[in-house]
């Protein structure tokens, strides 16, 4: 080989290697120092796009999962404030068949009905519980609903009873006779907003089902009420749902003729008594066994609370909570009266009333319950998910550290021996200057 002093060849050879080694150190050195083997995406862009990808959904999942507990909070704040209706609608179903003993005096029964009052406020209280500042159970967030109206069925009467059935032909679902006669007196006691009305007739001869029902409205004065029979179809719900009997055969209803929460009908009582004054508890058990089929809304736009649980557009769960305030309940009307006990008859009329406010709450409890439930098990699969995710993106962008250290030492070992046969290569030149002694 020529000796040049103009081009060092092998110290700019040597110069490129160590410059090479000394980049080769820098990765592994921001590889070990991060814990990553992609830091950026000159490290492999492939592997940078995937890695990101798998970071949003990542962060995506873990708000979901937050969104999810939240859901489940509030919801838990919802089920506490219906909670606490059920147990003052047990309390006052307590205090109404209490209130119905004549054991009772009527001091007594004014007494039952102040602490009733103040239940009932308590019971509006309770539906103005808020969560962030949100009301949830006074019927703000309800799903859309058409306007309905009460529709109390009878599946204890004979599916051959029809509405021009008369009150003496009556009989049971097994075929048996009611044993009602034309002598016997009829009460019946509907109540509306608040206010019981009650009519007590003689059965006679010839007096149906349609002429009882005629003869309580005239006593009341007003258009309550509608006698109908169904083959299996009573009518349709909030929801425009085709609501069937249960055991899908024929069945005597009676509706509220208007519709709304407004004209509701919210509790309907039947008793049936001999010339002597005595009970027909058989006749009783069967014409009083009238419960809601159809609950009274008000129509009404989507409102439901929307839970986003998903990293997608419209992975949501969609919440109605229904009015549970004192009207809606049919405890008490617009104008301010409440549930009225005072004396026996209405006091009576009253049990079948909290029945049904019972049911109404304990229908919004078992829908929030399944609510809190669901979300349960979308939190697991959230954690889940994201957890999988998370191995995934490790495998992806996280280092081996042991293999990291084994090339950052080789790189440091590599960086240092060119560093030294650089100082050899520039030292080559100057053996030159021997020539020109």
């Amino acid at each position: 080989m020529a000796m040049v002093v103009k081009n060092n060849m092998s110290a700019i050879s040597t110069l490129n290697t160590l410059n090479k080694n000394s980049s080769a150190l820098a990765k592994s050195l921001q590889k070990v120092s991060s814990g990553m083997k992609i830091n950026g995406a000159a490290d492999d862009a492939s592997g940078y796009a995937i890695s990101e990808r798998m970071r949003v959904q990542i962060r995506g999942l873990d708000q979901a999962n937050s969104n999810t507990q939240n859901g489940s909070s509030m919801m838990k704040v919802a089920e506490g404030a219906v909670s606490s209706t059920v147990d003052i609608l047990k309390t006052l179903k307590e205090k109404v068949i209490n209130a119905a003993n004549d054991t009772n005096t009527d001091s007594d029964r004014q007494t039952i009905q102040k602490e009733l009052n103040q239940s009932i406020d308590q019971i509006n209280d309770n539906a103005n519980v808020t969560f962030n500042g949100k009301y949830l159970v006074d019927g703000s967030h309800n799903k859309k609903i058409q306007q309905t109206s009460t529709t109390l069925t009878n599946q204890s009467l004979s599916t051959t009873t029809a509405t021009n059935t008369g009150l003496t032909d009556l009989k049971d679902r097994n075929g048996n006779s009611l044993n009602i006669h034309s002598n016997d007196n009829l009460t019946v006691s509907y109540v509306k907003q608040g206010k019981t009305y009650t009519t007590t007739f003689q059965v006679g001869t010839g007096t149906t089902l349609d002429t009882m029902l005629k003869n309580v409205t005239a006593a009341s004065k007003s258009n309550d009420l509608k006698i109908t029979q169904a083959s299996s179809v009573i009518g349709k719900d909030s929801s425009g749902n085709t609501v069937y009997t249960a055991d899908g055969t024929s069945a005597i209803s009676i509706s509220s003729v208007a519709s709304g929460v407004g004209n509701q009908i919210s509790g309907l009582t039947i008793s049936v008594t001999d010339s002597d004054g005595n009970i027909n508890k058989s006749a009783n058990a069967v014409l009083d066994n009238f419960s809601e089929s159809i609950r009274a809304e008000n129509a009404g736009p989507d409102n439901s609370l929307v839970l986003q649980v998903g990293t997608k557009a419209n992975q949501a769960i969609k919440v109605g909570l229904t009015d549970m305030r004192s009207e809606a309940l049919g405890l008490s009307g617009s104008d301010g009266s409440k549930l009225n006990i005072s004396t026996q008859v209405k006091a009576n009329a009253a049990i079948n009333v909290l029945d049904n406010a019972v049911q109404k709450a304990l229908d919004q409890q078992t829908t929030i319950g399944s609510i809190e439930s669901r979300l349960e098990y979308t939190s697991s699969n959230l954690t889940t998910a994201s957890e999988n995710v998370q191995a995934a993106e490790s495998t992806i962008r996280d280092a081996d550290m042991a293999k990291e250290m084994t090339n950052y030492t080789k790189n440091n070992v590599l960086l240092q021996a060119a560093q030294s046969m650089l100082a050899q290569a520039n030292q080559s030149s100057s053996s030159v200057l021997s020539l020109l002694q």
